[in-house]
């Protein structure tokens, strides 16, 4: 697993999303599924990056899309009281059922040294899956779509990058989410970028 990121990276228009159009030739029958990334604690443009070398280097997944970066205030806690966020959303291809991409995530999370000891507390990494196909589920330990993602910012900007004509399954148009949302506090860093695995 690759984690290394030039952090002299060239900027990139935050509109411009990378893709790879035929990234998911090597599967059979794979499942549309979108991550979100977050970190706020140590290299977090490293650490984003290390997330999506981990996604590509799973097994029967490949990443298609990623998202420019955003920097977003921390959610559920008190202004100031920790550093900010970057964020990105990750459309990938996979082959993976729902609870298997998940223990990958938080494999990949465990790898970058996360720390649950409380809510909303710091981390130096989110793999969060906020959508995986049309799949709808009120399981406890993954609910599909995540139940929180048609209500934020951070989330709803940089997915409507990568997949402007997303659907969030039982909460409607990604776009028409975001529009109620606003964009406020989340800002574009044209200055970083996350390269597509090669």
């Amino acid at each position: 697993m690759s984690t290394s990121s030039d952090p002299t990276v060239q900027p990139v228009p935050a509109a411009v999303v990378q893709q790879v159009d035929a990234a998911d030739v090597t599967l059979s029958n794979p499942k549309r599924a979108v991550i979100a990334l977050g970190s706020n604690l140590g290299n977090r443009l490293e650490t984003l990056q290390g997330a999506v070398d981990a996604l590509e280097d799973t097994p029967g997944l490949r990443v298609k899309a990623v998202s420019p970066v955003y920097e977003t205030q921390p959610w559920g806690v008190e202004p100031q009281s920790q550093p900010t966020y970057f964020n990105a959303v990750v459309l990938v291809k996979t082959t993976l059922p729902p609870s298997s991409l998940l223990e990958r995530s938080h494999a990949i999370e465990e790898a970058f040294q996360r720390v649950r000891d409380e809510r909303f507390g710091p981390r130096t990494l989110d793999v969060d899956i906020l959508a995986y196909q049309d799949v709808r589920s009120d399981d406890p330990r993954l609910t599909l779509p995540h139940p929180r993602a048609h209500e934020r910012a951070f989330v709803l900007v940089p997915w409507h990058d990568v997949e402007p004509g997303a659907e969030v399954p039982g909460h409607g148009a990604v776009a028409e989410l975001l529009a109620a949302v606003g964009r406020s506090g989340v800002v574009p860093r044209t200055d970083l970028e996350l390269r597509l695995p090669e």
